[in-house]
C-alpha cells in the first residue's frame, strides 16, 4: 500500500516560517502530482499548492507569494515551505498524490493523515 506521511507541522507566531515535508513511506509516485489541502476548523478542505512530476507548480491565490512548494531530486519528498503565516492560516495540512493532479481534490487518490499548523496572533 503506498503512502505518505507530513511532517514540520507546529505551533506559529504571527510572521513565523514552517516548512512542512511529505514522504513516500513505501513507494514513490512516478509521473504523480503531489498536491497540498488545508482544512480549517469547520470548514471545507481547499486546495493550496500543487508540484507536478516535472516540477511545474500550481498555487491557490491566497498562498500566492508567501507559500512555496518544491520537490527533491529523488522526487520522493516534496515540501511546502511557509512564510509569513498568519492566523488565517490554521488549519490541517495534507498533501495527497495524484496522476492528473491540478486543483481538484477527487484527482488525488493517495492521502496523508495531515498535519497541524496552528498560528497565534
Amino acid at each position: 500500500q503506498a503512502q505518505l506521511l507530513e511532517s514540520g507541522g507546529g505551533l506559529v507566531q504571527a510572521g513565523d516560517s514552517l516548512r512542512l515535508s511529505c514522504t513516500a513511506s513505501a513507494r514513490t509516485f512516478s509521473g504523480y502530482s503531489l498536491g497540498w489541502f488545508r482544512q480549517a476548523p469547520g470548514k471545507e478542505r481547499v486546495f493550496v499548492a500543487a508540484i507536478t512530476w516535472s516540477g511545474g507548480t500550481t498555487y491557490a491565490d491566497f498562498v500566492k507569494g508567501q507559500f512555496t512548494t518544491s520537490r527533491d531530486s529523488d522526487k520522493k519528498t516534496v515540501y511546502l515551505q511557509m512564510n509569513n503565516l498568519k492566523p488565517d492560516d490554521t488549519a490541517v495540512y495534507y498533501c495527497a498524490a495524484g496522476r492528473s493532479g491540478g486543483t481538484v481534490e477527487s484527482a488525488y487518490v493517495y492521502w496523508g493523515p495531515g498535519t497541524q499548523v496552528t498560528v497565534s496572533s
